[in-house]
């Protein structure tokens, strides 16, 4: 009789599917026929070494394949509405040829099925997305870091069956629209300013799209900062309360467009100076006549590249006796200046290292604590006149936005250019005035090799 022996050798990764008894060490063969039937078969293969047993494939991640919603239903009569908007967007300064109007047209006239939903789906999120957030693209929008939240708050999906369930597209466009009555008055000028002005136009679609960019509706007490026109507005409830002129960043020291909370004042603030200022100005001060920096106010530790510079609150302190308290990380603020001659000079006032200097800065500074601390106006004196360092916090931060618009209401409430000091505008009129680039979706490949998973070497014999 010939006895045959069938061994079972087994890897690491699979000892958790092999019996108990045969979860022995894994590089000896395992014998399972009965007792007595030991003998060594012939030409058996020879037994592999612990360093040649099969190693698991290393572990291949697999990419992410988004899985598609499913398309929301459009008749003909949602998708004739939509058509309607598009043809007709040019009244709020965007280009109807950006959201594909011949193909939707093309799918409605083929009938009502997948190919009008996915053509009505594309227009729609063309149109309202840049409604909502701006159809200029990110990288033409120049030093601008406002945050937009829109497209968290409003998402397309929400909007588009929103559109759908009403029949009432106009509506729906209508509430993602700025609020601003900024933006109002660039509307009705578009519409009062003649084809034949093209240029003027251009100018005022690139500052509607400008407020675009910004949140839909600001708080009903801000603070407006609008860097051509060179003026700080106070607003409360949609009306103007206050105005000051105001000093801007050089042109090597452009001033960005931010949109930060208030959350205090201080008076008679210290300077920490920006490490750009040091390695510029103060350092070769300090190294070249410690007597004079010292005679400014200004204190220092270290040296070279790890020198830091604080100049002192007092009469020559570039911070003057008051700044507004806004912690960002571009470190722009609003602030007093002893040098307030300056704002006597005619535009364009851009003289400063990128903060905005306000003019009245102290009036500026006690109009804030009233309006967020509820503390009279002698008392914030008060304070001022102790003449040392003191932090004012607000009982609720008040937004401060710092913005670029080249087109808008002067402070003689007549519509009006204000000056494109930065040459801002050229990327964005140029922008809008392109066709639309077009945006592939992302091709997801599938790797050359699929990964192998580990298993069981059988041996039989």
């Amino acid at each position: 009789m010939v006895r045959k022996r069938i061994l079972l050798t087994v890897t690491v990764a699979s000892l958790a599917y092999v019996p108990a008894y045969a979860q022995t060490k894994p590089d000896a063969p395992v014998s399972i026929l009965p007792p007595g039937m030991t003998e060594k078969a012939p030409n058996a293969p020879a037994q592999p070494q612990p360093n040649s047993l099969p190693q698991p494939a290393p572990v291949v991640e697999m990419p992410s394949i988004p899985v598609e919603k499913p398309l929301m239903r459009w008749t003909a009569g949602d998708a004739s509405a939509l058509l309607f908007q598009i043809q007709n967007i040019g009244t709020r300064g965007l280009n109807s040829a950006d959201y594909e109007p011949a193909a939707l047209q093309a799918a409605i006239a083929a009938g009502e099925g997948e190919a009008l939903d996915r053509a009505a789906k594309t227009s729609f999120d063309l149109l309202y997305g840049d409604m909502r957030d701006g159809r200029t693209p990110k990288a033409a929008r120049v030093q601008w870091l406002v945050k937009d939240t829109d497209a968290d708050e409003t998402p397309l999906d929400m909007l588009m069956a929103k559109a759908l369930a009403t029949k009432d597209f106009e509506a729906v466009l209508a509430s993602i629209e700025p609020a601003h009555p900024e933006y109002r008055v660039l509307k009705t000028s578009l519409a009062n300013t003649p084809a034949a002005n093209l240029n003027q136009q251009r100018l005022i679609r690139a500052n509607m799209d400008r407020w675009r960019w910004m949140p839909r509706k600001m708080a009903d007490k801000h603070v407006y900062a609008n860097v051509p026109e060179f003026n700080i507005r106070v607003v409360t409830y949609g009306k103007t309360i206050a105005n000051y002129r105001s000093i801007v960043g050089k042109l090597n020291t452009q001033t960005p467009s931010l949109l930060v909370p208030a959350v205090g004042i201080v008076v008679h603030p210290p300077w920490y100076l920006p490490q750009s200022i040091i390695r510029e100005e103060v350092g070769p001060l300090i190294a070249r006549s410690p007597a004079a920096a010292r005679a400014r106010g200004y204190t220092w530790t270290g040296s070279g590249k790890n020198l830091s510079v604080i100049q002192q609150a007092g009469p020559s302190s570039a911070l003057g006796h008051m700044k507004i308290d806004m912690p960002n990380g571009e470190a722009i603020f609003i602030h007093d200046t002893p040098n307030r001659q300056l704002f006597n000079r005619p535009t364009p006032r851009a003289m400063s290292h990128g903060c905005v200097r306000a003019d009245r800065a102290l009036e500026l500074g006690i109009l804030l604590g009233i309006l967020q601390t509820g503390q009279g106006a002698q008392d914030l004196a008060a304070l001022i006149k102790k003449g040392k360092t003191e932090k004012v916090p607000f009982k609720e931060p008040i937004p401060v936005a710092i913005t670029y618009f080249t087109y808008g209401t002067g402070l003689d409430g007549k519509v009006q250019a204000f000056g494109d000091i930065y040459g801002r505008d050229a990327p964005v009129i140029a922008a809008l005035s392109a066709p639309r680039p077009v945006v592939m979706p992302p091709v997801i490949k599938a790797p050359d090799v699929m990964p192998t998973l580990p298993t069981a070497t059988q041996v039989l014999r």
